[in-house]
């Protein structure tokens, strides 16, 4: 026996059975509830048996027959293996959407900047941000390419250096004014002080006494100040104004550069132990699509450390 051709007629039949109705199917499927009758029927005709137990009223519930509802199961598995089968196929080309995780901060102070870059660039392909500090699973949450600040190391995944990292103090050209008195590393025990809560997990990030310390300053710095668990934002209190902020180098780079901060004690340098890394599935490392965003990445980065160095 052949198999039907009309895959619409399938899925009419399928959305009518899981709505028990051919008004909402054809809702869903964007047709009219008349094309959705006539399709559902044309399967029956080549069937040579009904696929529903239709009441006396044009309008009463649609109810699968037995045969309809053994067969449903299998129906709706043919239909989920096709898509996966479109995927697959769509996954050498460089159009479609690409979903990059990246943190919230990560996204509001370094790429939603550059993004513009990427897609005049690379505009047959849709970028989808998934932000989220947590971890995520790259193949349930159907992730293609992924940022990550660490150590490089997330078991099953590729990673490749994208940025290192130091950090600095930082403050609003106002208040570098107003606050002259800012002129030695001791001075800072005089100021409201901004820390980021969110690198309290990271095991290896400088704090503002690893900072001290390596000033050479005895003085010791309390958690006294404000305290904010986003980067993006702990950079947003000190632009406005509101104390001194112990920056990430990539966080504030944009920042510097326009001048909406100021860089304090330049001579001090403290690297951190972590870096970003761009992160994939290694099975997928040759997809195009994913392959022009790593490198268009890597340009990217490689850009702002070049810019980093000439402002020293």
């Amino acid at each position: 026996m052949k198999s039907p051709v009309h895959l619409n007629a399938l899925r009419a039949f399928e959305a009518s059975a899981r709505h028990q109705s051919f008004s909402s199917a054809a809702v869903e499927l964007n047709v009219t509830p008349a094309a959705v009758g006539q399709l559902v029927r044309t399967l029956e005709d080549w069937l040579g048996s009904p696929l529903f137990v239709r009441g006396s009223s044009g309008r009463a519930r649609l109810v699968p027959t037995e045969a309809a509802e053994r067969a449903l199961p299998d129906i709706r598995a043919g239909f989920d293996r096709l898509a996966l089968g479109m995927e697959r196929l769509s996954e050498g080309s460089i159009s479609g959407v690409l979903t990059v995780a990246v943190s919230p901060a990560f996204a509001a102070k370094w790429l939603l900047p550059r993004i513009d870059r990427f897609q005049a660039v690379c505009p047959e392909t849709d970028v989808r941000l998934d932000t989220n500090l947590k971890p995520v699973d790259f193949v349930a949450q159907r992730i293609d390419i992924g940022v990550r600040y660490g150590t490089g190391r997330w078991p099953g995944l590729t990673a490749e250096k994208l940025m290192d990292e130091e950090v600095y103090p930082v403050c609003s050209p106002q208040l570098l004014r107003e606050h002259s008195r800012l002129q030695k590393t001791s001075d800072l025990a005089q100021e409201t002080l901004i820390h980021d809560l969110s690198m309290d997990s990271h095991t290896g990030f400088p704090s503002w006494e690893t900072w001290m310390q390596k000033a050479g300053s005895k003085d010791s710095l309390s958690l006294r100040g404000m305290q904010i668990n986003n980067s993006a934002a702990v950079l947003q209190a000190a632009v406005e104004g509101h104390g001194v902020a112990l920056a990430r180098s990539v966080m504030a780079h944009d920042d510097l550069a326009s001048g909406r901060l100021v860089r304090l004690f330049p001579e001090i340098s403290v690297p951190s132990e972590l870096a970003y890394y761009v992160i994939y599935r290694p099975e997928c490392a040759s997809l195009p699509k994913l392959t022009r965003f790593r490198d268009w990445l890597l340009a990217e980065a490689l850009q702002t450390v070049k810019r980093e160095i000439s402002t020293h």
